[in-house]
């Protein structure tokens, strides 16, 4: 991970060791609408099924969409912090 001294010194970024954190609250508040839309969905089944039916399954596909968005946008934050750390080495490398 990090150490508080990490907090205060610009020699390290911290955010390639947090984002997995990032990811995983993604993930949980995805799932977590996802479990109310399904609950909508099946209150909606009293009324009408078809419509009840419909709100669960896109509640359902939500759910997928957001987790493959979110893992989308973490490994598109870490490739660019990637793209900086080699470019570095390229720098360094060119200076010798």
């Amino acid at each position: 991970m990090f150490d508080l001294s990490d907090l205060f010194q610009w020699e390290r970024f911290i955010t390639p060791s947090i984002i997995k954190i990032f990811y995983w609250l993604a993930v949980a508040v995805s799932v977590l609408f996802g479990l109310s839309g399904v609950g909508s969905g099946l209150s909606a089944m009293v009324m009408n099924p078809f419509v009840g039916l419909i709100l669960v399954i896109m509640s359902l596909l939500g759910v997928v969409i957001g987790v493959i968005f979110a893992r989308i946008v973490a490994e598109f934050i870490l490739i660019v912090f990637r793209i900086s750390e080699h470019l570095g080495a390229i720098r360094q490398r060119g200076d010798m």
